[in-house]
């Protein structure tokens, strides 16, 4: 399998602002509340917080919507 790595120019931040903008969201919403007895516990903590990102706050960019939800009504209109 190739894969092509992505790279924006130089000094230019943005590509990865949405991916720092989650895990800084995760950090200060829910494993900054949290101390862990084992990595499992934590695993668990990461996976509820993907669930809630994902399946419950809407988003004014995605139309006040869910993520899974334009996703799914995307998807469904492309095909």
């Amino acid at each position: 399998m190739k894969m092509t790595q992505s790279m924006s120019r130089k000094g230019n931040c943005w590509d990865n602002s949405p991916t720092e903008r989650f895990f800084r969201s995760m950090k200060y919403e829910q494993l900054n509340y949290e101390q862990f007895k084992t990595k499992e516990q934590a695993k668990l903590s990461v996976i509820d917080y993907l669930a809630f990102y994902n399946g419950k706050l809407s988003y004014s960019k995605l139309g006040y919507q869910s993520p899974i939800i334009f996703e799914r009504e995307f998807y469904n209109n492309v095909a």
